[in-house]
């Protein structure tokens, strides 16, 4: 029971708030509500043929609609009811999912229930923090990867899947005139839709940087999006069935070890065994340098035991394919014989420079590089972000500067949240890109949402650190939670609290039943397996 209730503890902690209830744009001039999708023109609106699909409840008027490539230049999305509060948000990820969901779970007055659109490029949400468990094999996809369209299935938010092009907003403060705007702004998808929207929420999340170092672009997999699992595992696969009957290592390298990078080499180390050496490489001498110390000292214990090189004091200069590095070694530059384009069947050369003076650099070879370090923010990777940067406030990392209420500066109509916005807490600190403050910031960004349209006061957001965790293993990981001063839980019940918090915080009730029963026959079914092998060893004398 203690276990249960520190898990909750963990998952639930945040606050909530269920129980209460200028101008015109440079770019695109825009009048008021009704005669906005007449005067608002996109002058570069190119349909790319992206399928667009919206998904909404089928107690709203719900299902899945499709809008063809023929169909896809210069549309505007049709909300249900102009006369409603129209609220757009990008990204589907912990701050766009959750705070859609928010906004449906608050209760709002006659008329003020606002239609809630979310956009994402893909079709399916992504608990990542739980990515890992894909390569040990402990959970399947659709546990830690649902579709949209399932989770907002008894819901009346809607879904779009496309890819934002481009922001216009048109709720800048006038000094003179403050309460001039009549509407938000629009949205451009790259099929070729266009959004009106009243409300804006960014939440477009990040990824990895991989132009860091030469090569690693090209031949570095990073680790952040369904995707790169799927990437990652298929690799892992393919070289553990061409080595089967080796006798030589898999190699793989790590660049990065904080968080992330730690959980890959556990995780995989575990999965190889002695199949396979893991080469984890840190910028710091230490890894997880903000960890707390029970978390790390956990983690260095794991990996001592397994099959891991901490390479720590390390930066990376450069990654090269063998067969590339060979060939350019070569007087007339022509490429070996026999050499291979396909990742999984490849070397590649690491060059790495010691960050100590006098310290002697290394080369290391590996047959997978996986990058951990390092990552940008989807809002400044959109086509006019250049030109809209003297409106929306973005810091050197492309983040939107907020305020403590999480509207962004000077747009008291768009809300920004996630790797999308810039906060620092109360001791002028950016506050960390991570599950745990996205989840909080959701719940914050959902009840302003409410705040605002019913003329309430916002509440600044707090961030409350409840602690942290990690996966080491199918049966491993780390939690110290930050409300019992010096507790780390390690080992089995370190995971079984990390699932069960894990659980507790997936998106939906229906979706939470369902990974639930799975886990729990999944245990079942592994219970009875190990019972099965150790009565086979004590009856063949093992």
């Amino acid at each position: 029971m203690a276990l249960i209730a520190l898990s909750l503890s963990v998952a639930l902690g945040t606050v909530n708030f269920s129980g209460v209830a200028r101008r015109s744009g440079n770019f695109f001039p825009c009048s008021s509500r009704k005669l906005r999708t007449n005067l608002c023109r996109f002058s570069s609106s190119r349909g790319k043929g992206i399928r667009c699909a919206i998904s909404s409840s089928s107690k709203n008027n719900g299902g899945v609609a499709e809008i063809s490539e023929s169909e896809s230049a210069k549309r505007f999305y049709a909300w249900p009811d102009y006369k409603k509060p129209r609220v757009c948000i990008l990204g589907g990820g912990f701050g766009g999912l959750y705070t859609a969901l928010r906004l449906e779970s608050l209760f709002w007055p006659d008329n003020k229930k606002p239609q809630v659109l979310l956009v994402d490029q893909s079709e399916r949400f992504v608990f990542k923090p739980m990515l890992y468990e894909l390569l040990s094999g402990e959970v399947d996809a659709w546990e830690i990867a649902p579709r949209f369209s399932d989770l907002l299935a008894n819901t009346s938010v809607q879904f779009v899947q496309d890819k934002v092009k481009l922001l216009d907003p048109c709720d800048h403060i006038d000094v003179k005139n403050p309460k001039s705007a009549s509407c938000g702004g629009t949205v451009y998808l790259e099929s070729g839709l266009q959004i009106e929207y009243d409300w804006l929420v960014l939440a477009l999340g990040a990824e990895t940087k991989l132009d860091l170092v030469p090569g690693a672009t090209e031949y570095a997999l990073p680790f952040s999006t369904l995707r790169d699992a799927q990437r990652v595992d298929s690799q892992l696969k393919t070289l553990e069935r061409t080595n089967f009957s080796k006798k030589s290592l898999i190699h793989v390298a790590v660049v990065g070890c904080g968080y992330s990078g730690v959980e890959l080499a556990a995780t995989i180390s575990e999965r190889l065994q002695d199949r396979g050496l893991v080469q984890a490489i840190n910028l710091e001498n230490t890894i997880c340098p903000t960890a707390p110390p029970g978390n790390r000292e956990a983690a260095l214990k794991v990996l001592s035991s397994r099959n891991v090189e901490l390479l720590l004091g390390y930066i990376v200069r450069s990654i090269q394919r063998v067969d590339d590095a060979e060939t350019s070694e070569k007087p007339n530059g022509r490429r070996s014989q026999g050499a291979q384009s396909d990742l999984a069947s490849s070397r590649y050369r690491l060059e790495l420079q010691p960050t100590e003076r006098g310290s002697q650099g290394r080369t290391l070879e590996a047959d997978l590089v996986l990058w951990t370090v390092g990552s940008k923010s989807l809002l400044s990777t959109l086509e006019s972000s250049k030109t809209y940067r003297e409106q929306l406030p973005l810091n050197s990392r492309g983040q939107a500067e907020t305020d403590e209420t999480l509207r962004v500066k000077g747009h008291p109509r768009i809300f920004a949240l996630g790797d999308s916005s810039s906060l620092r807490d109360s001791n002028g600190q950016l506050l960390p890109a991570t599950a745990q403050v996205a989840f909080q910031q959701a719940d914050f960004a959902g009840w302003n949402l409410w705040a605002a349209i019913n003329n309430r006061p916002l509440l600044p957001f707090r961030f409350q650190n409840l602690g942290e965790m990690m996966t080491l293993g199918r049966n491993d990981a780390s939690v110290t939670p930050s409300f019992i001063e010096g507790l780390t839980l390690e080992g089995p019940a370190g995971h079984a609290a990390r699932k069960i918090a894990y659980l507790i915080r997936l998106p939906t009730d229906e979706h939470r039943l369902k990974v639930g029963i799975s886990w729990l026959t999944k245990s079942a079914v592994d219970s009875i397996a190990s019972i099965q092998t150790t009565l086979t060893g004590v009856f063949t004398g093992q």
